[in-house]
């Protein structure tokens, strides 16, 4: 099966190094991306969107061979939202959509407009302003690690509006790996009809794997992560 590893703010393609191995030796081919505008820390990140991600992910998608069959999005945190966005422009082209510690971004929903943000850069904030649940077991010399490999985003892609068009999308299966909070609280959510999980709500078949760690859990937990990939994908 073809991936497609979609990283979230701040992060580049090689942030799922210590993933990749688990979902090779499945037998997997992997394609982990580095999104326009996070090529360096010096990038120019001007006039750069969430469509722009967005774009850059459909036309990985097309580029590959469609006799291959379908592939596999793999969303972390805010690439979850892009590989919605995808699911949306190709849902034809894509078996499963894996969210990690993520979930799907809702048509005129925004990734995170609160985050601050310098001119056109979106960087690394100071660890105070994410919750407690996002930093469980990222301990100081992971901390250092990210600080130091974070690349600032373009702050576009956290607040501009996601676009969708073709509800065919809810006909592709998501399997979304739960870290911060376990999944029996996103099924409350969906029960109560929350904001924050209506689009999940609409999607077909949905399969859920509880991987408890902090945010990142590529960092906290890779091995772990790539296993829960390959069980995502049977």
């Amino acid at each position: 099966m073809n991936l497609i590893l979609i990283p979230g703010l701040w992060l580049d393609a090689s942030t799922w190094d210590e993933v990749i191995p688990a979902l090779q030796a499945a037998g997997h081919r992997t394609y982990p991306l580095t999104l326009p505008g996070m090529e360096s820390k010096d990038a120019d990140r001007s006039g750069i969107g969430l469509r722009d991600h967005v774009d850059a992910v459909v036309r990985f998608v097309d580029s590959l061979d469609a006799s291959e069959g379908k592939v596999v999005l793999v969303g972390h945190s805010g690439g979850g939202a892009i590989a919605h966005a995808v699911a949306d422009a190709r849902p034809d082209r894509i078996e499963r959509v894996v969210y990690v510690d993520a979930g799907p971004l809702g048509d005129g929903g925004v990734i995170n407009d609160e985050l601050p943000t310098e001119g056109v850069d979106l960087p690394l904030p100071a660890w105070e302003v994410f919750d407690d649940e996002d930093l469980v077991d990222l301990n100081d010399e992971l901390r250092a690690m990210f600080r130091e490999r974070s690349i600032p985003s373009p702050a576009r892609v956290a607040s501009d509006q996601q676009r969708l068009t073709d509800e065919r999308r809810y006909d592709v299966p998501v399997t979304v790996i739960a870290c911060e909070f376990p999944s029996a609280m996103l099924k409350d959510l969906i029960t109560k009809d929350h904001p924050y999980t209506r689009e999940l709500s609409k999607i077909r078949d949905v399969s859920y794997i509880d991987l408890p760690t902090g945010h990142w859990p590529q960092f906290t937990k890779p091995k772990e992560l790539g296993d829960a990939i390959v069980s995502a994908l049977g």
